[in-house]
C-alpha cells in the first residue's frame, strides 16, 4: 500500500484542503491512461488554482484497482519517466471510488444523481460504446445493449448505465449533466451522443427528445503515452516510492488534452492546467488519431511480427523508424485540416516520443482491439487516397499486417494472442479461410470495419493482398525495408 511519508521528497503531495473538494465529476474508466490524463490535470488545477472538483471513479466491471484505491484513502502516485529523468506526484482529487458488480449498478447510478454532478466523463476504450467503427451507430444486436433493451433498470452497458442516470435525473427535476467522452475516436462526442440517443430511442422517445434538447457531449483529443502497468513495472516503481502503490501509474513527460467547450452545468478550468478549451475539437483529433495512434498500430503489428516487444525497440531500427515517418507525412498528413500546424515538426516529436526508452510501450498492448480502431487510424485516409487517386501503399501495408497479426500465429510459427472485442468472429474467419488471398478476403469482409466500400474496391484488395504475400515471403522486416527502398 502506498505509504506517503516514505516518498522521495521531491514528490509534489496534494497542496490542497481535500476536504474542500466537492464531488462534481463521475468517471467511468479508471484506466491507466485517465490516471495519468484527466486525473492529473484535474489535480494540478487543485493544487495551483484552489478549484474544488472531485472525480467520483467508477470501474464497472474489474474491482481490483478501486478496492486497492479505497484502501489507501483515495491517494495514489503519477511517475513521469524519461530516458534521463522521473518525476513523482500524488493525485488527491478523488473523492469517492465505486465497483459496478461489487457495489451494485444501482449504487453506481445513484452516484450520478447526486445534485452536484455536472460532468460524467469516461476512459472505457473504442469498445466499451457497443458501436458499429463504419458507421459510428449503436449496435443494437450487441448482447450488452440487447440486455439493456430488455432491462433498463438494471443495464450493464457503458450507454445503458449513462441513459439510466439520465432518466432518473429527469424525472427528479435534476440539472442534466454533460457526457464527455476521452476516448481515441474521432469526433468522440458525436459517436456517444449517437449510442446514448439511439437506445433511449428504442426505449423511450419522450427521454430521447429531453437528451437531445437538454444534455451536451463535448468532445476531446487526449494524448500521453501511458503503458499499461505491469507487474514488472509496479514493482520497479516501488524501488523508488519507498512502498508498494497498485495503482500507480507511469507515463511519458508530455501532456496535451484538446476539450470542446460545451458544457451544459459548467465545468473546471482546466484550461489553467494545460488544456486547450475551442470551440472544434475534429481537426486535432484527427491529427492525432491519424498521426500518432495511426503510425502506433502500424508500429505495433509490424513490429510484433518483427520481434521488436516496445515501440523504442521499433525505434532503434532505422527502416521502422523510417516507414513511421513517411507513413505519418506522405499519407496521413495530407488528409487532415489542421490549421497553422506544422505537421513535419509534430511527426518528428512524435518519433522523438517514441524513442523514449524509459517508457515501456508493448507492441502486443497496442495491438489490441484492432477492429475498433483501423477504422479511424487508417481507413477513413484510405477512402481519402482512393478518392483523390492517390498513393498508400503503406497504409496498405499496415492492413496487411493486421490480418496477418489476427492469423493468431507469428513468423516463428509462435502462438498470438489476440485481444479484440470480436474475437470470435476473426477466429471464425481464420479458421474457415486457407492462406493467402482467401484470408484477405475473409477478413476484408468484416463489413463493420471495412464498411461495403472497400471489400469492393479492386485497387485496395490488390495492394493489401500484395503487401500480404510479401509478408508470408519474407517476414516483416524484410517487408518494412523493401517498402522504405520502394518509398
Amino acid at each position: 500500500m502506498l505509504a506517503v511519508d516514505k516518498l522521495p521528497s521531491s514528490t509534489l503531495l496534494p497542496g490542497y484542503d481535500r476536504s474542500r473538494l466537492k464531488t462534481r465529476m463521475l468517471h467511468i474508466g479508471f484506466g491507466a491512461f485517465h490516471r495519468a490524463h484527466q486525473a492529473v490535470c484535474t489535480d494540478k488545477l487543485a493544487s495551483e488554482h484552489h478549484s474544488d472538483w472531485g472525480y467520483c471513479e467508477v470501474n464497472l466491471n474489474s474491482g481490483e484497482l478501486i478496492a486497492a484505491l479505497r484502501e489507501q484513502s483515495l491517494l495514489y502516485s503519477v511517475t513521469e519517466l524519461a530516458d534521463d529523468s522521473r518525476h513523482t506526484r500524488v493525485v488527491g482529487v478523488i473523492t469517492a471510488a465505486l465497483h459496478g458488480k461489487g457495489d451494485g449498478i444501482e449504487t453506481v447510478i445513484e452516484a450520478m444523481c447526486q445534485p452536484d454532478i455536472a460532468i460524467v466523463s469516461m476512459t472505457v476504450t473504442e469498445k466499451g460504446y457497443c458501436y458499429q467503427p463504419a458507421t459510428g451507430q449503436l449496435n443494437l444486436q450487441h448482447p450488452d445493449i440487447q440486455h439493456d433493451l430488455a432491462h433498463p433498470q438494471q443495464p450493464v452497458s457503458l450507454p445503458g448505465v449513462i441513459l439510466a442516470a439520465i432518466a432518473r435525473r429527469h424525472e427528479r427535476g435534476l440539472p442534466p449533466f454533460s457526457v464527455m467522452s476521452c476516448d481515441n475516436m474521432p469526433e468522440n462526442g458525436h459517436v456517444t451522443r449517437n449510442v446514448i440517443l439511439q437506445l433511449a430511442q428504442a426505449q423511450d422517445a419522450q427521454l430521447a427528445t429531453y437528451i437531445a434538447d437538454a444534455l451536451t457531449f463535448p468532445s476531446t483529443m487526449v494524448d500521453r503515452i501511458v503503458p499499461a502497468m505491469t507487474d514488472e513495472a509496479l514493482t520497479s516503481l516501488s524501488e523508488t516510492l519507498g512502498s508498494y502503490d497498485p495503482v500507480a501509474v507511469s507515463c511519458e513527460p508530455f501532456f496535451q488534452w484538446v476539450i470542446e467547450d460545451n458544457f451544459v452545468n459548467g465545468r473546471p478550468a482546466w484550461e489553467k492546467a494545460g488544456a486547450e478549451l475551442v470551440s472544434d475539437v475534429l481537426p486535432f483529433e484527427e491529427m492525432k488519431l491519424r498521426m500518432l495512434n495511426g503510425s502506433h498500430s502500424f508500429l505495433a503489428y509490424l513490429g510484433y511480427l518483427a520481434g521488436y516487444e516496445h515501440i523504442s525497440d521499433c525505434m532503434a531500427d532505422g527502416d521502422f523508424r523510417l516507414a513511421a515517418r513517411k507513413l505519418m507525412l506522405d499519407e496521413q498528413a495530407p488528409t487532415l485540416r489542421t490549421p497553422d500546424v506544422d505537421l513535419v515538426a509534430y511527426a518528428d516529436s512524435l518519433l522523438a516520443r517514441y524513442e523514449n526508452r524509459a517508457i515501456k510501450h508493448r507492441t502486443g498492448q497496442i495491438a489490441t482491439d484492432g477492429t475498433q480502431k483501423l477504422p479511424q487510424r487508417w481507413l477513413d485516409s484510405i477512402r481519402w487516397h482512393i478518392a483523390q487517386g492517390s498513393a498508400y501503399p503503406l497504409l496498405a501495408l499496415g492492413v496487411a499486417a493486421w490480418i496477418r497479426y489476427v492469423g493468431a500465429v507469428d513468423e516463428q510459427g509462435n502462438a498470438i494472442e489476440v485481444r479484440d472485442a470480436m474475437k470470435s468472429e476473426l477466429a471464425e474467419r481464420v479458421a474457415a479461410s486457407t492462406e493467402g488471398e482467401a484470408r484477405v478476403a475473409a477478413l476484408l469482409g468484416i463489413e463493420s470495419v471495412f464498411g461495403e466500400d472497400l471489400p469492393h474496391n479492386a485497387d485496395f484488395v490488390a495492394q493489401v493482398n500484395d503487401c500480404y504475400q510479401q509478408l508470408l515471403r519474407q517476414g516483416a522486416r524484410a517487408t518494412v525495408a523493401q517498402a522504405v527502398a520502394n518509398g
